[in-house]
């Protein structure tokens, strides 16, 4: 496994463009994201304290976490690699980078930034049964380390649930997927005629392969969180299956 060495979030060296950058955006998707994201999402941004005024400051954010769900933001300098960060899972540690693309770049980014990494990840984990279900993840990873097949078998469920995942709401779908949560093409795209949305499946998770650089054409939708949980089981053996 690569040694990813963590650094320090310095908060003191953000500047008024990074702050004008968090705002623009934290604006423009909570706006975009009103009647059709997760309660789970918007009462972790209550409790958390999250606003559009001020980047959230890792230490007071691991203060709260602590007390709800006892996980905690790893700071690191850019994406970890699969193995590494199923890993921090496992010990309830998602890492995250601290630093926040320019106000050129606000419109498209090529590898996640923190407002990805925390507006669209952060808030859910400070809900027991997602954040349960999101360290079993990493807790199945610690069985299939030496073993790239079943690596990415986890990458895909992750990748459909965690990163773009739906949850049933009566007639429509909510948001929970923070590759969603974090993206107004995404968010238009989920809502149109373009995208594909199937019943959580899975079997059919597990062989689909996904997109890094557009946006989805499948996604994937959940009952609830307790779904999640209560298919781990499932996910072991179909993977071990696979062997």
């Amino acid at each position: 496994m690569n040694k990813i060495k963590p650094i320090k979030q310095i908060y003191s060296n953000y500047s008024a463009e990074d702050f004008k950058v968090w705002e623009l955006l934290y604006l423009k998707q909570f706006n975009m994201l009103r009647g059709i994201v997760s309660q789970a999402f918007l009462n972790g941004l209550d409790l958390l304290d999250f606003s559009s005024s001020k980047i959230p400051d890792f230490i007071d954010i691991n203060k709260k976490l602590k007390k709800l769900t006892s996980w905690q933001i790893k700071t690191v300098s850019n994406i970890a690699e699969p193995v590494y960060f199923f890993s921090c899972l496992a010990k309830k540690q998602f890492t995250s980078t601290c630093w926040l693309r320019t106000i050129k770049e606000i419109d498209y980014l090529e590898e996640p930034d923190m407002f990805h990494d925390v507006f669209g990840h952060i808030p859910l984990l400070s809900n027991h049964t997602y954040s349960d279900f999101f360290q079993k993840i990493g807790e199945l990873s610690l069985e299939f380390i030496d073993d790239d097949f079943k690596i990415k078998q986890l990458q895909r469920l992750y990748w459909f649930t965690i990163e773009f995942g739906l949850v049933k709401n009566q007639d429509t779908f909510d948001i929970y997927g923070a590759g969603i949560i974090s993206s107004e093409k995404e968010i238009k795209n989920v809502y149109s005629e373009n995208s594909i949305k199937k019943p959580f499946n899975l079997s059919e998770i597990l062989k689909q392969d996904f997109i890094i650089d557009k946006v989805q054409p499948i996604y994937f939708f959940i009952d609830s969180f307790d779904q999640l949980l209560d298919s781990l089981a499932e996910i072991r053996k179909l993977i071990n299956s696979k062997s």
